[in-house]
Protein backbone atom coordinates (compact mmCIF):
# COMPACT_ATOMS: atom_id res chain seq x y z
CA UNK A 1 0.00 0.00 0.00
CA UNK A 2 1.63 3.49 -0.99
CA UNK A 3 1.40 6.58 1.23
CA UNK A 4 -1.42 8.09 -0.72
CA UNK A 5 -3.78 4.93 -0.09
CA UNK A 6 -2.17 4.77 3.61
CA UNK A 7 -3.17 8.62 4.39
CA UNK A 8 -7.02 7.96 2.86
CA UNK A 9 -7.54 4.92 5.08
CA UNK A 10 -6.23 6.80 8.19
CA UNK A 11 -8.47 10.03 6.69
CA UNK A 12 -11.64 7.64 6.69
CA UNK A 13 -10.81 5.46 9.62
CA UNK A 14 -10.53 9.15 11.18
CA UNK A 15 -14.13 10.25 10.07
CA UNK A 16 -15.57 6.67 10.99
CA UNK A 17 -14.50 7.36 14.23
CA UNK A 18 -15.90 10.76 14.82
CA UNK A 19 -19.41 9.49 13.22
CA UNK A 20 -19.52 6.99 15.93
CA UNK A 21 -18.69 8.83 18.97
CA UNK A 22 -20.73 11.76 17.70
CA UNK A 23 -23.88 8.90 17.97
CA UNK A 24 -22.97 6.98 21.19
CA UNK A 25 -22.71 11.51 22.63
CA UNK A 26 -26.07 12.58 20.30
CA UNK A 27 -28.22 9.63 21.59
CA UNK A 28 -26.71 8.55 24.99
CA UNK A 29 -24.97 11.51 26.81
CA UNK A 30 -27.44 14.42 25.15
CA UNK A 31 -31.03 13.23 25.50
CA UNK A 32 -33.57 15.80 24.50
CA UNK A 33 -33.51 17.78 27.85
CA UNK A 34 -36.39 18.92 29.65
CA UNK A 35 -36.89 22.69 28.47
CA UNK A 36 -36.55 25.55 31.21
CA UNK A 37 -40.08 27.21 31.49
CA UNK A 38 -39.83 29.69 34.59
CA UNK A 39 -37.67 30.90 37.12
CA UNK A 40 -38.89 30.24 40.76
CA UNK A 41 -39.21 33.47 42.89
CA UNK A 42 -37.90 33.90 46.46
CA UNK A 43 -40.47 32.73 49.05
CA UNK A 44 -41.64 32.10 52.45
CA UNK A 45 -44.23 30.08 54.21
CA UNK A 46 -44.74 28.20 57.59
CA UNK A 47 -44.22 24.39 57.59
CA UNK A 48 -47.22 21.92 58.67
CA UNK A 49 -44.19 21.43 61.67
CA UNK A 50 -44.47 25.48 62.57
CA UNK A 51 -41.33 26.09 60.83
CA UNK A 52 -40.87 28.98 58.51
CA UNK A 53 -39.22 28.03 55.35
CA UNK A 54 -38.07 29.44 52.06
CA UNK A 55 -35.48 28.96 49.10
CA UNK A 56 -32.49 28.73 51.42
CA UNK A 57 -33.68 24.92 53.09
CA UNK A 58 -34.27 23.31 50.19
CA UNK A 59 -30.30 23.42 49.62
CA UNK A 60 -30.19 22.91 45.85
CA UNK A 61 -32.86 19.67 45.85
CA UNK A 62 -35.69 18.51 42.91
CA UNK A 63 -38.61 18.91 43.90
CA UNK A 64 -42.38 19.06 43.07
CA UNK A 65 -45.10 21.62 43.82
CA UNK A 66 -48.63 21.48 43.94
CA UNK A 67 -51.57 22.97 45.62
CA UNK A 68 -54.55 21.86 47.34
CA UNK A 69 -56.55 22.37 50.49
CA UNK A 70 -57.31 19.67 53.19
CA UNK A 71 -61.51 19.87 52.85
CA UNK A 72 -61.41 19.30 49.13
CA UNK A 73 -63.62 16.28 48.05
CA UNK A 74 -63.19 16.65 44.41
CA UNK A 75 -59.86 16.33 42.96
CA UNK A 76 -57.37 17.11 45.60
CA UNK A 77 -57.81 13.19 47.16
CA UNK A 78 -56.97 12.25 43.89
CA UNK A 79 -53.86 14.50 43.77
CA UNK A 80 -52.43 13.02 46.79
CA UNK A 81 -52.87 9.73 46.35
CA UNK A 82 -50.71 10.01 43.43
CA UNK A 83 -48.67 12.14 44.88
CA UNK A 84 -48.05 9.94 47.76
CA UNK A 85 -46.67 7.12 45.14
CA UNK A 86 -44.10 9.78 44.57
CA UNK A 87 -43.32 10.35 47.82
CA UNK A 88 -43.18 6.86 48.12
CA UNK A 89 -40.53 6.40 45.33
CA UNK A 90 -38.13 9.04 46.98
CA UNK A 91 -38.92 9.03 50.45
CA UNK A 92 -35.49 7.85 51.37
CA UNK A 93 -33.81 10.24 48.92
CA UNK A 94 -32.43 13.49 50.56
CA UNK A 95 -31.89 14.89 47.24
CA UNK A 96 -36.17 14.95 47.04
CA UNK A 97 -38.78 16.73 48.16
CA UNK A 98 -42.85 17.54 47.68
CA UNK A 99 -44.11 21.15 48.84
CA UNK A 100 -47.77 21.25 49.20
CA UNK A 101 -49.23 24.66 49.81
CA UNK A 102 -52.87 25.06 50.70
CA UNK A 103 -54.94 27.36 49.18
CA UNK A 104 -57.15 28.09 51.74
CA UNK A 105 -54.83 29.44 54.59
CA UNK A 106 -58.29 30.82 56.69
CA UNK A 107 -59.18 27.39 57.59
CA UNK A 108 -55.70 24.96 56.69
CA UNK A 109 -54.08 25.95 59.78
CA UNK A 110 -50.76 24.82 61.13
CA UNK A 111 -52.51 21.72 63.34
CA UNK A 112 -54.80 21.20 60.55
CA UNK A 113 -51.73 20.70 58.09
CA UNK A 114 -50.48 18.10 60.29
CA UNK A 115 -52.76 16.36 60.80
CA UNK A 116 -53.48 15.84 57.00
CA UNK A 117 -49.83 15.14 56.52
CA UNK A 118 -49.77 12.65 59.42
CA UNK A 119 -53.24 10.59 57.46
CA UNK A 120 -50.66 10.99 54.21
CA UNK A 121 -47.72 8.96 56.40
CA UNK A 122 -45.93 12.38 55.13
CA UNK A 123 -42.48 12.78 57.18
CA UNK A 124 -41.38 16.38 57.20
CA UNK A 125 -38.03 15.36 55.37
CA UNK A 126 -39.26 14.92 52.48
CA UNK A 127 -42.75 16.74 52.18
CA UNK A 128 -43.84 20.45 53.15
CA UNK A 129 -47.50 20.95 53.85
CA UNK A 130 -46.92 24.65 53.74
CA UNK A 131 -49.11 27.89 54.68
CA UNK A 132 -48.68 31.53 54.38
CA UNK A 133 -50.84 34.73 53.07
CA UNK A 134 -53.47 33.98 50.77
CA UNK A 135 -51.55 36.44 48.48
CA UNK A 136 -48.44 35.46 48.66
CA UNK A 137 -49.04 31.80 47.97
CA UNK A 138 -51.20 32.67 44.99
CA UNK A 139 -48.84 34.86 43.51
CA UNK A 140 -46.03 32.28 44.12
CA UNK A 141 -48.45 29.44 42.50
CA UNK A 142 -49.29 31.66 39.37
CA UNK A 143 -45.81 34.22 38.83
CA UNK A 144 -43.66 31.18 39.81
CA UNK A 145 -45.32 27.56 39.50
CA UNK A 146 -46.99 28.63 36.36
CA UNK A 147 -50.64 26.87 37.88
CA UNK A 148 -53.00 29.39 36.90
CA UNK A 149 -53.05 32.90 35.26
CA UNK A 150 -51.07 35.39 36.16
CA UNK A 151 -53.68 38.43 34.90
CA UNK A 152 -56.25 36.80 37.93
CA UNK A 153 -53.96 38.23 40.70
CA UNK A 154 -56.05 41.37 39.40
CA UNK A 155 -58.89 40.11 40.93
CA UNK A 156 -59.66 41.19 44.61
CA UNK A 157 -57.56 38.22 46.61
CA UNK A 158 -60.98 37.66 48.79
CA UNK A 159 -63.26 36.96 46.29
CA UNK A 160 -60.31 34.45 44.48
CA UNK A 161 -59.74 30.68 44.57
CA UNK A 162 -57.12 28.64 43.19
CA UNK A 163 -58.17 24.71 41.94
CA UNK A 164 -55.62 23.49 39.92
CA UNK A 165 -54.96 19.70 39.37
CA UNK A 166 -51.53 19.97 37.91
CA UNK A 167 -47.91 19.80 39.66
CA UNK A 168 -44.57 21.71 38.98
CA UNK A 169 -41.46 20.02 38.50
CA UNK A 170 -38.49 22.12 40.01
CA UNK A 171 -34.60 21.85 39.27
CA UNK A 172 -31.75 22.44 41.79
CA UNK A 173 -31.33 25.29 40.44
CA UNK A 174 -35.00 26.89 41.54
CA UNK A 175 -36.09 26.49 37.39
CA UNK A 176 -39.20 25.29 36.28
CA UNK A 177 -38.87 22.24 34.07
CA UNK A 178 -42.09 20.56 33.41
CA UNK A 179 -45.85 21.41 33.89
CA UNK A 180 -48.22 17.72 34.50
CA UNK A 181 -51.66 16.63 35.24
CA UNK A 182 -51.96 15.06 38.74
CA UNK A 183 -54.71 13.02 38.52
CA UNK A 184 -53.82 11.18 35.41
CA UNK A 185 -51.59 8.37 35.78
CA UNK A 186 -49.67 8.65 32.46
CA UNK A 187 -48.43 12.17 33.35
CA UNK A 188 -47.65 11.18 37.01
CA UNK A 189 -45.74 8.32 35.00
CA UNK A 190 -43.68 10.75 32.87
CA UNK A 191 -43.14 13.05 35.91
CA UNK A 192 -41.52 10.07 37.86
CA UNK A 193 -39.25 9.50 34.42
CA UNK A 194 -38.65 13.57 34.46
CA UNK A 195 -37.74 13.38 38.45
CA UNK A 196 -34.89 10.49 37.51
CA UNK A 197 -33.82 12.71 34.97
CA UNK A 198 -33.34 15.94 37.04
CA UNK A 199 -31.82 13.94 40.24
CA UNK A 200 -28.96 12.72 37.64
CA UNK A 201 -28.26 15.94 36.29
Amino acid sequence: MNKKSLRYLIFFGVLLGLFYAGMIYFTDFEKVKLPVINTVQPFSFTRHDGTQVSQVEIKNRVYVAEYFFTTCKGICPKMNKNMKEIYLQYKSNPQFLIISHTVDPENDSIPVLRRYADSLGAKTDNWWFVTGSKESLYKTARESYLLDDPKNSSVNIKEQFLHTQFFTLVDRQGRVRGIYDGIKKDEVKQLLTDINELLAE
